[in-house]
């Protein structure tokens, strides 16, 4: 039983199932033999050993904050993060001692050959530059030790005490003026747009005026108008008067012609009768009021027979 047991325990040891974005660096004898990916794998006892079991997840390491001395003299605490992935486990296990340590320290010394070339100003406007050369830089010197680098980012520049202070007054002036200019065009504008306003209210005056003298003048020239129409309507009228009178005039003639024939046909009347008296008046301008007479006389000599 006891040997059965312990061939039950070999069997065991053998078998070795490595799990998803895993991969299992073996040795035989204290040298390099395969790599296992994902898997169930045999391995023989006492012979193989698992040198490494390394992860091919991406990794993040957020290493703490390194002085670095800018071009201007002003040294300054970046703390970097930097996202890898293993490529190549045997690379990895065989390439270098402590791995992330030596990527804390390459990134530190690649953090200061670059910011000892800006300044202050350039490094804390300059940070996607910084990202990309560090990440070009770092993935080219881990490329031998079986690791990809595939972002670098800057997370904080902190500048000493008294540069924070002098740069909080900056922009302290720096949003002073931004405000006082903003202010000023406010004024501008609100000048320009009263300005504005005034001459359109101007200019609606004057055509209000001009309007309203144009209507006025409409209606003196009508007005007059209509005055010489009047004048007109009455010198027709009293040319139509006048023609009237003067018809009236050679009717009242007409009338007076035949009184005066009448007035001779009346006397002719009485010359003829026997006991009659004629009496002819010296004006023949009275024949009509003459004749006027005699017929009253006729009428009573008619009366008298």
């Amino acid at each position: 039983m006891y040997v059965v047991g312990v061939f039950v325990i070999l069997l065991i040891s053998t078998i070795r199932i490595v799990p998803q974005a895993k991969a299992y660096v073996i040795e035989r004898l204290g040298s390099y033999l395969k790599t296992w990916n994902n898997g169930i794998h045999f391995k023989i006892p006492f012979i193989d050993q698992v040198s490494n079991n390394v992860t091919l997840k991406e990794i993040v390491k957020d290493f703490p904050p390194q002085p670095v001395i800018t071009k201007d003299n002003v040294t300054i605490q970046i703390d970097t993060v930097v996202y890898f992935q293993i490529t190549d486990p045997k690379l990895y296990t065989y390439g270098v001692e402590r791995p992330i340590n030596a990527i804390e320290n390459l990134t530190a010394t690649t953090l200061r050959n670059l910011i000892g070339e800006l300044e202050l100003d350039g490094t804390l406007t300059s940070r996607d530059i910084i990202n990309t050369n560090m990440r070009a830089i770092l993935d080219e010197a881990t490329n031998p030790w079986g690791i990809k680098i595939n972002r670098v980012e800057v997370k904080n520049i902190i500048p000493p005490r008294d540069i924070q202070e002098a740069m909080e007054k900056q922009m302290r002036a720096e949003r002073e003026r931004r405000e006082k200019i903003l202010q000023a065009e406010g004024e501008k504008k609100s000048s320009i747009l009263i300005a504005e306003g005034e001459k359109e209210s101007a200019i609606l005056r004057a055509e209000a005026d001009k309007e309203s003298k144009i209507r006025i003048a409409a209606g003196e020239a009508e007005a007059m108008i209509k005055i010489k129409q009047a004048e007109a309507d009455g010198i027709r009228m009293l040319r139509a008067a006048e023609a009237e009178g003067l018809k009236m005039l050679k009717e009242s003639q007409a009338d007076e012609s035949v009184l005066r024939l009448k007035g001779f046909e009346a006397l002719k009347s009485l010359s003829e009768g026997r006991s009659t008296k004629i009496v002819v008046p010296a004006d023949l301008q009275g024949i009509a009021t003459l004749g006027t007479a005699l017929n009253g006389v006729l009428e009573k000599k008619g009366q008298v027979h």
